[in-house]
């Protein structure tokens, strides 16, 4: 484009060429912005998602380094991924058991409140 301009003879609104190449240009970079401006915002959602995850992510990490480093202690602790991946998969199952004992005897007593009022 800089080199249609710098080569344009006469008056630049007669090279029709060049102005539909500025036209396409000014175009493709509003789709540019509008693209950046939904960058940003997907991006801010992702950060605030990730932050989420962090003090599980950090609990995950110390797990597996104290898993690791147990062999220090007796050579019978040595550890491999599978037993880190079974650690963590009953200590989810734990807390999924709990966190159901927590609901169930709070929706119990929703029903009983309900059928009292009755």
């Amino acid at each position: 484009m800089l080199k249609q301009l710098a080569e344009s003879k006469g008056d630049i609104l007669d090279d029709i060429e060049l102005i539909e190449s500025l036209e396409y240009s000014k175009k493709l970079s509003t789709e540019i912005q509008e693209k950046v401006e939904k960058a940003k915002i997907t991006e801010e959602v992702i950060k605030v998602a990730s932050e989420h995850y962090r003090p599980a992510a950090t609990r995950g990490a110390l797990v597996f380094f104290l898993l690791n480093e147990l062999y220090k202690i007796h050579s019978f602790y040595k550890f491999s991924l599978d037993s880190f991946i079974i650690v963590v998969k009953r200590a989810i199952k734990i807390v999924a058991d709990s966190m159901k004992k927590k609901k169930e005897p709070a929706e119990g007593a929703e029903g009983e409140e309900g059928e009292e009022g009755e």
